[in-house]
């Protein structure tokens, strides 16, 4: 029966099997949301704006702190691929320990990094005197729940990497729902606030690992995993680190690029920083829908170099880029025209509605673009190539950005003006990355061919 959750990714009718692997991704990446945006909405409705603002404010930094390990899950995801198209079932094997054991190690590390670091980092981003206290609170008692939350993600890309996006999908449905309920209960019965959201999403994070480790643990196919077994085995974390350490890396940068814009956003005051808040909020669903087509061509792009199946990988990219410009246009115009009524969930206040909108208006409507950017990336990665689209990612988008900050942004200090650096630096990246895709393909097919 286990077998039947895997997917043979390198024959048969690919757009169906793109979107019968995308589509529970894309429906786990917003219960992932989910978690967050229920903080957010609780908190909004019954504590006030100031709280909205203060869990809103962390967003940036726990993706900056946790995003160089959740790098190491898309090596993991990669290399599992690799070893699964190739029918090396030895390798998944240790892969698959490999995987798990070092997701336990960092996430434990994160507790304590996470806990001396939250309230030095608030200040250093300028968040606002009325809203830091409270969002030193949130992330003191998010960080605590961090082992969950990569054991999960090592938990979801080791079953990825074999067609499985429909159990992950299970899991978080359980998750998110407790999720709902614990932060009504913690925040109205027990007025805990911010530390009442911060406590639920950490539950629910571990029920949602504890879940898919015991599908791990219950597998009778490639990826099954045996406690006694767990061990870090150097090929295998070395070819990890050489995959996914550069996508951790461009991770980590991309989000001090986004801190940076943070801390811009804070300086337009609370109320500023609220609608920012709701708005990039609705935002990650759009990016978590087309955040899933980039998985997926991770995934096929890295099956089908495994069974050296070189033709397919062409044309995954092709149907992956299509997939995610309609993604990108229907749903980021939909967040954009939806924008009052969607922001109206977040917060009754009409400023802070407006200060989202106004987000909305620019960043959303050209989403699409990003989506193309990572589909590349994705592409590039599974081709076995990560420093390369790292850099031209941290060159085009994270550079780009931060220069704009320091220049442009600083000349006119405007809404416009800052948000207008998303897709600036968006498509200059799409551009490098489809010419850096056209460059090492050849030579990818070619080492592939000489492996086998």
């Amino acid at each position: 029966m286990a077998r039947s959750y895997e997917m043979d990714m390198c024959s048969g009718p690919l757009l169906r099997k793109l979107l019968v692997f995308a589509l529970p991704l894309m429906c786990s990446g917003v219960l992932q949301l989910l978690f967050n945006a229920a903080d957010i909405v609780v908190v909004g409705r019954f504590t006030g704006s100031t709280a909205m603002a203060a869990v809103g404010s962390t967003t940036s930094l726990i993706n900056l702190m946790v995003n160089l390990f959740i790098g190491l899950s898309v090596g993991a995801n990669v290399v599992i691929a690799r070893s699964y198209g190739a029918g090396d079932v030895a390798a998944v094997h240790r892969g698959v320990h490999t995987a798990v054991l070092a997701a336990g190690v960092c996430g434990f590390v994160m507790i304590f990094v996470g806990l001396a670091l939250s309230r030095p980092m608030l200040e250093w981003m300028d968040t606002p005197h009325d809203v830091i206290d409270q969002a030193a609170v949130y992330l003191r008692i998010y960080f605590i729940g961090m082992p969950s939350v990569l054991l999960y993600n090592f938990g979801a890309a080791i079953l990825r990497a074999v067609g499985d996006t429909r159990r992950p999908l299970y899991f978080l449905t359980i998750a998110g729902v407790v999720n709902v309920v614990l932060n009504l209960f913690f925040v109205i019965v027990f007025s805990l606030g911010v530390a009442g959201v911060a406590l639920a999403t950490i539950i629910s994070q571990t029920i949602s690992a504890a879940l898919i480790l015991l599908c791990l643990h219950h597998n009778s196919g490639a990826c099954c995993l045996s406690f006694s077994d767990l061990r870090i085995h150097k090929d295998q974390m070395l070819e990890i680190l050489r995959i996914g350490l550069p996508a951790g890396l461009q991770s980590v940068v991309f989000n001090i690029s986004n801190v940076l814009v943070q801390s811009a956003v804070n300086s337009f005051g609370s109320a500023v920083v609220a609608g920012n808040t709701a708005a990039s909020n609705i935002e990650g669903f759009v990016y978590t829908s087309m955040n899933s087509v980039y998985q997926t061509a991770m995934s096929f792009t890295s099956q089908n170099m495994g069974a050296r199946n070189f033709k397919r990988v062409d044309l995954i990219l092709l149907e992956c880029l299509a997939l995610v410009t309609a993604i990108g246009l229907v749903l980021g115009n939909g967040a954009y025209l939806l924008g009052r009524q969607l922001l109206g969930i977040y917060t009754p206040e009409a400023q802070v509605v407006e200060y989202g909108l106004y987000r909305l208006s620019v960043i959303s409507r050209t989403y699409l673009l990003c989506g193309m950017m990572d589909v590349l990336a994705g592409s590039i990665r599974g081709l076995g190539y990560s420093v390369l689209p790292m850099v031209v990612s941290l060159t085009g988008a994270c550079l780009l950005r931060i220069v704009w900050i320091m220049t442009v942004f600083e000349a006119e200090r405007t809404q416009l003006s800052l948000y207008v650096s998303y897709p600036v630096s968006w498509a200059v990246t799409v551009a490098a990355h489809l010419v850096c895709y056209f460059a090492v393909r050849r030579r990818a097919f070619r080492r592939a061919a000489q492996r086998g």
